[in-house]
């Protein structure tokens, strides 16, 4: 029997991965999801306490301090600290415990500031982060690094997966430390509950032009689970949608808009930072392995998204 202990089970990739094994689960897996309230995983003790209860054979480890750019820009020393003592502490406890495989998630904006696009596997190392999140960025490369070295020192299969940005249903909706899609979620729909009037103006920050690819937390999952199941190497593999998908903060804003069906007007701040211009990544290792994977549409699921958070908004990460 494989056991599957999900760090971070209770967040956005955690909840869609529970979704998705709900319909795909295989007679010989126990999934396992546990949340911040079920371990501290910045304190080893209490990482080995949850390891020894649970016996995991596996390990998908989504657990992370994670915020918005802003939070980012003014934290960069608590991201650093807090996940590496995160990182280092899931992957020393699950080699201690004999755990077969380990699948870490990254993040595209943990790739150098200045680099040539689209973005690959092969260029994690290749410069410093943007200046805005390098505290997040090191502590998330180092698992890479980790990595490695369990898979030389100890031949360990222990790897990581890369994802463009992600949204879906439980996400964090907080103003002060959410990304942009929840972020602007919460906004018009503050906008909106006490009237959605033609005089009201939601407004962006910064100028709409920067570029970003999402992924649907759904379709996350999907390739998540097969990572865990099929992916058979330590070197980290990008989960992306095509370049082609690349949407701007304004289409993002105006798709938003028209999900909400928005009424007023739509403003662009220009003086907020607007952080990295771009970070396209390519998913052609990806597509190697699954050339006919299907995204959902980025207009469908930012309506099931919207759709579930006005309905749970009560019990939603405000």
């Amino acid at each position: 029997m494989n056991v599957v202990l999900v760090t971070g089970g209770t967040g956005l990739v955690g909840r869609a991965i529970q979704n998705v094994i709900e319909n795909d689960k295989r007679e010989n897996e126990k999934w396992i999801f546990i949340g911040s309230k079920d371990a501290d995983l910045s304190d080893k003790e209490s990482t080995r306490k949850l390891f020894e209860h649970h016996k995991p054979t596996h390990v998908i480890h989504l657990a992370a301090m994670v915020g918005g750019l802003f939070h980012n820009m003014s934290h960069n020393l608590d991201f650093l600290r807090n996940n590496i003592y995160m990182n280092d502490n899931v992957l020393h406890t699950a080699h201690e415990n004999n755990v077969v495989k380990v699948v870490s998630c990254l993040s595209t904006c943990i790739f150098p500031d200045k680099i040539s696009y689209p973005i690959d596997e092969t260029m994690v190392h290749n410069g410093p982060p943007h200046s805005s999140n390098y505290g997040y960025s090191h502590a998330k490369r180092l698992i890479d690094i980790a990595n490695r070295g369990y898979y030389d020192q100890h031949g360990r299969l222990y790897t990581s997966v890369i994802p463009c940005n992600v949204f879906g249903p439980h996400d964090n909706f907080h103003p002060n430390d959410s990304h942009v899609i929840p972020g602007l979620m919460r906004r018009l729909y503050d906008l909106c509950k006490d009237g959605n009037t033609e005089d009201k103006v939601f407004t962006v920050l910064g100028s709409g032009k920067p570029l970003r690819q999402f992924i649907y937390s759904i379709d996350l999952a999907k390739l998540i689970i097969w990572v865990l199941r099929e992916y058979e190497s330590v070197e980290p593999i990008i989960l992306s949608v095509d370049e082609a998908q690349e949407k701007s903060i304004a289409q993002v804003a105006e798709t938003l808009a028209q999900t909400f069906n928005f009424k007023g007007k739509v403003m662009y701040d220009t003086s907020a930072a607007d952080g990295q211009f771009k970070k396209t990544a390519s998913n052609a290792k990806l597509r190697k392995y699954l050339p006919d994977f299907q995204f959902t549409p980025f207009e469908q699921a930012i309506k099931e998204t919207v759709d579930w958070y006005i309905k749970n908004y009560d019990q939603a990460r405000n």
